[in-house]
């Protein structure tokens, strides 16, 4: 077909850093022969970090129960036998036996829409015991208002779908802000509103960050309807505090803004502490969706695309009665259901060994050398920065990501220069800081801190000599 046509124009200016030039251009650089380190993007598993071995036995058995009673039978068999086979634990069976009869049905079938009722029961329970809420100190998390998602990604989707209706409905976002949530307005016709924590504070906020946005907004007909809040954050991987929690909630009830929380990396606090949105919202009637997933943390399960979002609060949305959730449940039956082995992923996430077996210790041990390894690498970069000229990086380590500010960018050049130039220099494939917003006049990159320990040794030096030869051009 020759002829052109035409198409969604938000689609065309759509714009999404994270696979953009840089990592196109490293890309050809690995079909050239030349190695690469992608850090541009959090994928755990494809920089060598190994899966969790709960999960992946667990699944196996789930994509092919006739293991299960295999596995029973030989281990039977060998009780008497001298010489070791190894095999699933009796815990491990179990494990998936009960979970295919929840299931009932496998994993090659569709589920109820919002996911399985025992899995959003596993959530809530989940959500209950990390918050320490119950009866007497705040508001309980309801199964029936939670929807498994195909990766927070998805949720993110479905939200900014509902909300916006035309190009005046817009959205408070964090700047820097994951591209995401840009793309998605975007394609959504919505219109972007930034908002810019502080970053020389660590990147916390306080009132008149938020209230001056607002008013911008308001100042163009711009009709707000929900502030994004991503904590621990990305890019800067920085971890908020309740005061800043507590303002965005205070902030929103003011104004009857719905409240965004992607709180994905929850786990990713290497000794910093975590206070979710749904904790510190209690018992106030404000609409908070809040977003995980099993992709990050230190799971990195990204491929499987598991996640699920919980919403707080169900306002009506019609004069003849039609609520909020109504309309979740209806956007959710087009695309039936999401992925079944990501809503196993999410049972697992929320419901991981509790019994003190050997397989719950290896668990345990296995989460926690995944996090040190994590904090460690960070703190190796973080260190590497101090060599380097005009380098400077704010707030607590967090996320996945590390957000320096470069602050001797030569004359006529910018981050992605920077960012393109570091690439074809030393292989390591960053993604620089206007990809992600960042306020005039200032420059950034993000790295994931995802590379083995070995290759990080062989690329910060390389890193350092090439920062400090680029700042001594300007």
């Amino acid at each position: 077909m020759s002829k052109r046509i035409s198409i969604n124009p938000n689609l065309i200016e759509l714009d999404y850093a994270v696979r953009g030039k840089i990592p196109q251009r490293a890309a050809e650089m690995e079909r050239e022969g030349r190695s690469t380190i992608p850090c541009n993007i959090g994928n755990p598993q494809a920089l060598g970090q190994k899966p969790i071995t709960f999960y992946r036995q667990v699944l196996s058995l789930l994509e092919y129960p006739t293991f299960i009673s295999r596995e029973r039978t030989i281990k039977n068999q060998i009780q008497s036998e001298t010489v070791p086979i190894e095999t699933f634990s009796d815990t491990i069976l179990d494990y998936a036996d009960e979970f295919l009869g929840e299931l009932k049905t496998g994993t090659g079938a569709y589920t109820e829409s919002k996911g399985p009722l025992f899995i959003r029961e596993a959530i809530s329970n989940f959500i209950d015991k990390r918050d320490g809420a119950d009866v007497t100190n705040g508001q309980l998390s309801n199964p029936d208002n939670i929807f498994l998602t195909n990766g927070a990604s998805d949720a993110v989707r479905r939200i900014l779908e509902i909300l916006i209706t035309d190009k005046n409905d817009g959205i408070m976002i964090p700047i820097p802000q994951y591209p995401l949530y840009s793309a998605t307005i975007k394609r959504s016709g919505g219109t972007q509103i930034n908002y810019y924590p502080d970053e020389d504070m660590d990147w916390l906020l306080n009132e008149e960050i938020l209230e001056e946005s607002f008013t911008e907004a308001e100042k163009f007909g711009i009709n707000t309807k929900a502030i994004v809040v991503i904590n621990p954050g990305n890019p800067t991987g920085s971890i908020l505090d309740e005061d800043s929690i507590n303002l965005v909630l205070d902030f929103a009830e003011k104004h009857n803004l719905a409240v965004i929380a992607d709180e994905v990396y929850q786990d990713n606090l290497y000794g910093g502490s975590f206070t979710s949105f749904a904790a510190a919202t209690g018992v106030r009637d404000i609409l908070l969706f809040s977003l995980h997933s099993t992709s990050k943390g230190f799971h990195g399960e990204c491929g499987h695309r598991g996640g699920y979002v919980e919403i707080r609060s169900n306002p009506e949305v019609t004069d003849d009665g039609l609520k909020l959730l109504d309309i979740f449940l209806k956007q959710a039956s087009v695309s039936l259901c999401s992925n079944t082995i990501g809503q196993c992923l999410t049972y697992m996430m929320v419901n991981p060994l509790q019994n003190e077996t050997e397989d719950s210790y290896k668990y345990e041990t296995e989460k926690a050398a995944i996090l040190n390894d994590l904090n460690t690498k960070a703190y190796m970069i973080k260190s590497a920065f101090k060599e380097m000229l005009g380098v400077e990086c704010f707030g607590r380590t967090g996320a996945m990501y590390l957000f320096p500010r470069l602050n001797n960018i030569p004359a006529g050049k910018d981050d992605f220069d920077y960012c393109m130039e570091l690439l074809e220099a030393t292989g390591l494939c960053t993604v620089n800081g206007a990809g992600f917003g960042q306020k005039n006049g200032t420059h950034h990159l993000r790295i994931a801190f995802l590379p083995p320990k070995e290759s990080l040794e062989t690329v910060l030096p390389k890193w350092i000599q090439f920062n400090n030869q680029y700042i001594s051009k300007s």
